[in-house]
């Protein structure tokens, strides 16, 4: 195990019926001027807006409100909140919606304490201020209630790119299983498939990886295949949805990186070129992606490819484990090829071209060269 350095400052509260004191837990961070992130007057139908805006009106806590987030959340609405928000003289970002409202909210967060273009802080500059964040997750995948990063594309020059900084880790995050059991069965396969990828990738590229670790990235794992098949079964299942919301949390809260080193993002890095060229959900991009990645990677760390077939399937060679989640991935029917996510001929040459940019952005150009690209996009047919 490597030296390392953990921090984590995100304060959980996790449960039933914890969204009804939000305006409680930010009144405890000091918090007076709201912005309300949402994505689909989902939130609103289904009584939760209500619920938030009862509480932090009974904190003395005045709000305003920006919905409309996308799944693939844009630049063009993050500019849109920041701008309402600075007008408004907010304090802080109240998300209330899945990873991407939230990762919008970070981006909002940042862009509101500065003067210049938020686009800065995804292409290098690192944000050192911006207004307290706190969140409502209604949706379990990416992890971002728990870390300081976020994604979002730029619809113009179709990147797709993260904001990381110490001062967008949340204040507090809310997690209420009960609250995602509406989650459509599409998006609960995405969900699955993103946790499996956040889990899998320092798993195979890391240089130096302990068991304990390893250990804990294969109990997620197997805790997200085991969840998904009962949530898809029954929707209403309180403890396999209370499980599936925590396994996802901790794929991306560092806790699974501890004394890890020399690991990268390859599918994420390819994968964000698929849902900026075609908007796909980047759950369904990264189910078509990671098996295709793995049968081209395998052969670099051929001993870690042996032992995920084991520990998660039982089986003995890395091809029989690669082709088991596949096999996975069908069976819950998220898509395992490109023309399921309408990446084919022309699509496919641009695809590839903005993920070599990527790899050159990410700088690991070293390895996923155009050629290595372009092959693994070819597994993926």
């Amino acid at each position: 195990m490597q030296n390392f350095s953990f921090h984590n400052p995100v304060r959980i509260e996790f449960g039933k019926d914890k969204e009804q004191n939000i305006g409680e837990y930010m009144a405890d961070f000091g918090a007076k001027k709201a912005l309300i992130l949402y994505g689909s007057e989902r939130v609103k139908n289904n009584g939760l807006y209500d619920v938030v805006i009862k509480s932090l009106s009974q904190k003395g806590i005045e709000f305003t409100a920006v919905g409309g987030i996308k799944s693939n959340p844009v630049l063009s609405k993050v500019n849109e909140a920041i701008k309402v928000a600075k007008e408004f003289g907010a304090d802080s970002v109240l998300a209330v919606g899945g990873g991407s409202v939230l990762d919008s909210a970070k981006a909002v967060a940042a862009g509101a304490c500065y003067d210049g273009d938020v686009w800065d802080f995804f292409t290098g500059k690192q944000p050192t201020k911006a207004l307290k964040i706190f969140d409502i997750i209604t949706l379990a995948a990416t992890g971002s209630e728990m870390n300081k990063g976020g994604v979002v594309t730029n619809e113009n020059t179709k990147q797709k790119y993260a904001i990381d900084a110490p001062c967008l880790y949340p204040k507090v995050s809310i997690i209420n299983p009960k609250l995602q059991a509406t989650v459509t069965p599409e998006y609960l396969v995405y969900s699955a498939s993103d946790v499996i990828a956040h889990s899998i990738e320092a798993y195979f590229t890391a240089t130096s990886h302990c068991d304990l670790v390893k250990m804990q990235v294969e109990a997620n794992i197997k805790s997200i295949i085991k969840t998904t098949e009962i949530l898809l079964a029954n929707p209403n299942d309180y403890d396999a949805r209370a499980e599936f919301a925590w396994a996802a949390t901790m794929a991306l809260n560092g806790l699974t990186h501890v004394g890890v080193g020399g690991f990268n993002f390859p599918n994420h890095m390819i994968e964000h070129a698929m849902s900026a060229v075609v908007d796909c959900a980047h759950g369904a991009g990264l189910s078509v992606l990671m098996p295709a990645w793995m049968k081209w990677y395998k052969n670099r760390n051929l001993e870690q490819f042996e032992r995920f077939a084991r520990e998660i399937f039982g089986l003995k060679t890395a091809d029989e484990g690669i082709e088991t989640l596949k096999a996975w991935f069908e069976k819950i029917n998220t898509p395992t090829n490109l023309k399921q996510v309408n990446i084919e001929g022309e699509v496919l040459e641009e695809t590839i071209k903005v993920a070599v940019q990527n790899a050159k952005d990410w700088g690991m150009s070293e390895l996923y060269t155009k050629e290595a690209i372009t092959e693994i996009f070819n597994l993926a047919k």
